[in-house]
């Protein structure tokens, strides 16, 4: 073994004079050819001096003493060593170490932005406190039933919940507040009382009448004020409308008409007028009610009644709930101490906040959010309520821009005592005072109606950093978009709007939700029949092809079989399906945008259908493995979107109605059971050449089996595969019908035969002691052909009763 350097001195000085880094690579090239520098040295100084100037070995391979030596000396020094650094040398001499690890450049992470109201634009989301997330909700006012406006805004902010929560994993405390104490709540409350209360006086038919046309009197005073042409043409039309129910009325008095018929006169009149009547009335009489307890039984019914609508639209319940009513100490405090600091003021018993005066303090600005409409006195005044804009609660305001805080009730309204006599919270104030009770200065989102943008959350945000002293009350204000209903304005108060009771029964749950996520959650949307036909497009779409997934995971193999030799295609559509995902994650970042996340989806879908069908005509088995990892990707997703309603191990569950019960999983065995039976019955009729047989066993598959939402798919070489959901044509949720069937054949196979045609009062008059219908409803007797078609029917339920009567001995019902 060599001890010296492969360096004299003379050759050590005369390769680093060369200033040419090629010259001298190639000078020493010439010199390493001459020594021995394989086997292990000890190294010198020069050794070391030389190898520093090299940055890697060269890439020539004539070059290859250079090469050689280059890794030797790496090797001994444990890794290259950059100019200026020390070098330092292995323990061990002659003993390699790994090479030096560099870890890859990569790309920047994709950061989550949401489109923040504040600033008109789309910011990094980054909350105050780590993965801990904020979020105050405005809740609705219950005074009446929830719509598909509301749905608009609670769905939407239960799927941005749900994907900041459940994909982007921040633990997200979620508030939410009812409104229970508002002048729209307490003149509804007081109108309702008062027309139960005229209802149950029954006035006489005249009395009645006089009371209409006076209620019309005012009516008309208010629809000439009315200036909008809308809600004016809404007004005429519920004129009209009672007018045409008074005349009925009026000539039956001038007729002298029976009794009955002038009573069924009264009630359509009645229930026609109710709201002119409630209106008139409350004009009157209203300032007479003084009983607390009729202002909360209104939005206790309407509370209850909107938490079960969200129940049924599969949105979560908030982490925590405030009602007004419930919080008034901690708003009479909060107002006290705006008023300490100096931006509200004491008039005539009720407070308002001092524009003015907090707009010109350097701390804070008025107006964030939509800084043109301060000043717009309409949009302001509808913020203070119908019962607060009278001429006298103006002019105890130092500016007109300013609003109230608390506000002094008068005659017929709720109230609460407080150091400015008794009174009740305003609108604005109730949110404020909720949300810093529970979430304290500052909050990360706050959310709610892109038409509560102006007066009521520029209110709060003012009155909320007046109490805090700060700037940064809310740091995220989202707004979900409007709603219109087959391109027209949705309203309340122009009786243009679909409660979401109604519209659940023409779509589900989910149906409704896809329509959502089929848009973006900050535009407006348009809820028509072209928008829920494309939601359910998608979901049949999604569901034919879970479906599909099922029916090859559910081809029998062995454990080993599971895993099978990928080829081009499986590595082809592998990619595709990490460049969806991939997508998927980046359209979630760019301000939830679900819209772009379903169509992602619906094209990996379509890559996952055509890989099939090339499988299929191959007349090759698709790989199961990664098809199920496609699947349970998806069905991760709509689960966080919450389009899954339950656990669902893949696709769409299938529940029967009223019951938890999957469906799919407990009956699925039994249609694979009579699938094969029908295969091995078909074979035989083909053998035996009986077309009858396979008639039937055609009718089966396509006209029966259907009907309760089975399918059975015959393919080459006498194969069937028996799948759950709707057929083709069908439409509706999957798998509702085969619960509605056998439960209608249930209810009628319990019905005794001498009972089934005794409740047809309506078609029969009389019947035999069988209980089979003699005589129709005019007293004539029955003629022979209709009594025979009768017995039949009477035969066949006589045969499905004694069948019920059989299994409920056996204990086949329960």
């Amino acid at each position: 073994m060599l001890c010296a350097s492969v360096f004299a001195a003379p050759a050590y000085s005369s390769i680093l004079s060369i200033s040419d880094e090629a010259a001298r690579v190639q000078a020493l090239n010439e010199h390493l050819s001459t020594r021995s520098y394989v086997r292990g040295y000890s190294l010198s100084q020069a050794d070391v001096d030389v190898f520093r100037q090299l940055s890697a070995p060269p890439a020539d391979t004539r070059l290859f003493h250079v090469a050689r030596w280059f890794r030797h000396i790496e090797a001994i020094l444990g890794g290259p060593c950059g100019r200026g650094e020390p070098c330092g040398r292995q323990a061990s001499k002659g003993r390699r170490e790994q090479p030096q690890w560099s870890p890859p450049a990569g790309s920047p992470p994709c950061k989550l932005r949401l489109y923040n109201s504040l600033t008109r634009s789309k910011d990094v989301f980054i909350p105050q406190h780590g993965k801990k997330v904020t979020w105050y909700c405005c809740g609705p006012t219950v005074y009446d039933a929830s719509h598909m406006g509301h749905a608009r805004s609670y769905i939407s902010f239960d799927i941005l919940r749900r994907v900041l929560r459940d994909y982007f994993g921040y633990d997200v405390f979620y508030c939410m507040n009812i409104t229970d104490v508002d002048d729209k709540i307490i003149r509804r409350a007081r109108q309702n009382y008062l027309f139960e209360q005229y209802r149950e006086k029954q006035p006489p038919a005249a009395q009645l009448l006089d009371d209409v046309h006076a209620a019309l009197k005012l009516f008309s005073v208010k629809l000439r004020e009315t200036t909008d042409p809308d809600k004016k043409q809404m007004l005429e039309r519920i004129q009209h409308a009672v007018k045409l129910a008074a005349e009925p009325l009026e000539r039956a008095m001038q007729s002298d008409l029976p009794a009955a018929v002038a009573d069924g006169c009264e009630e359509a009149l009645l229930a026609e007028a109710k709201d002119l009547l409630s209106d008139w009335l409350d004009c009157a009489l209203g300032s007479e009610v003084t009983d607390n307890s009729i202002f909360s039984q209104l939005p206790k019914f309407w509370e209850e009644e909107f938490h079960r609508d969200m129940e049924a639209l599969n949105v979560l319940p908030p982490d925590v709930l405030t009602r007004v009513s419930e919080y008034v100490p901690e708003i009479v405090n909060f107002v006290q101490k705006i008023v300490d600091n100096g931006y509200g003021y004491a008039s005539n018993g009720s407070v308002y906040f001092d524009t003015a005066k907090f707009a010109s303090s350097e701390r804070h600005s008025y107006g964030k959010l939509v800084p043109e409409a301060v000043g717009d006195q309409k949009a302001l005044q509808e913020g203070e309520g119908d019962l607060s804009i009278s001429a006298d609660r103006l002019s105890e305001k130092r500016s007109p821009n300013d609003f109230a805080l608390w506000k002094a009730s008068k005659p017929g309204e709720p109230s609460w005592p407080c150091p400015w006599g008794k009174g009740r919270p305003g609108w604005h104030i109730e949110c404020s005072a909720m949300a810093g009770t529970l979430l304290g200065a500052s909050m990360d989102i706050h959310g709610g109606g892109f038409d509560l943008r102006f007066p009521h959350h520029d209110n709060e945000l003012a009155q909320s950093e007046a109490y805090f002293e700060n700037d940064c009350w809310v740091r995220y204000f989202l707004h979900t978009g409007h709603l219109t209903i087959a391109g027209c304005k949705m309203s309340k108060s122009l009786k243009n709007f679909i409660t979401i009771k109604d519209a659940l029964k023409k779509h589900s749950a989910r149906q409704l939700r896809l329509a959502f996520l089929m848009h973006s959650w900050k535009d407006t949307l348009d809820y028509s029949s072209n928008t829920m036909e494309s939601a359910l497009q998608y979901e049949k779409f999604m569901n034919e092809f879970f479906l599909n997934v099922k029916d090859i995971l559910r081809a029998p193999v062995d454990i080993t079989g599971r895993f099978e030799k990928w080829e081009d295609e499986e590595s082809e559509l592998n990619e595709s399906f990490y460049d969806k995902k991939a997508a998927v994650h980046e359209a979630l970042c760019d301000n939830v945008d679900t819209r772009t996340v379903l169509e992602e989806m619906r094209a990996l879908v379509s890559r996952c259908n055509l890989y099939m069908a090339a499988r299929k005509a191959a007349r090759r088995r698709p790989n199961r493995a990664l098809l199920e990892s496609i699947a349970l990707y998806l069905t991760h997703m709509l689960t966080i979107f919450g389009a899954i309603e339950e656990e669902s191990s893949l696709g769409f569950p299938v529940r029967g109605p009223g019951t938890s019960l999957d469906l799919e999983s407990t009956v699925m065995p039994y249609l694979q059971v009579l699938s094969e039976f029908r295969e091995g019955v078909r074979k035989i009729a083909r053998e035996q050449k009986v077309p009858e047989v396979l008639q039937l066993s055609d009718a089966l598959r396509d006209d029966i089996l259907p009907e309760l939402g089975v399918r059975f798919e015959d393919h080459e070489g006498g194969s069937s595969w028996p799948r759950w959901g709707p057929s083709s044509g069908a439409s509706g949720v999957v798998g509702r019908e085969v619960g509605r069937t056998l439960a209608a054949k249930l209810a009628k196979m319990k019905i005794p035969p001498s009972e089934m045609f005794l409740s047809e009062s309506d078609k029969y008059s009389k019947f035999d002691e069988n209980g089979l219908p003699t005589h129709d409803t005019e007293g004539k007797e029955l003629s022979k052909g209709r009594a025979k078609k009768l017995r039949k029917l009477f035969e066949a339920q006589e045969k499905l009763y004694k069948e019920y009567l059989q299994a409920v001995q056996t204990g086949s019902f329960q």
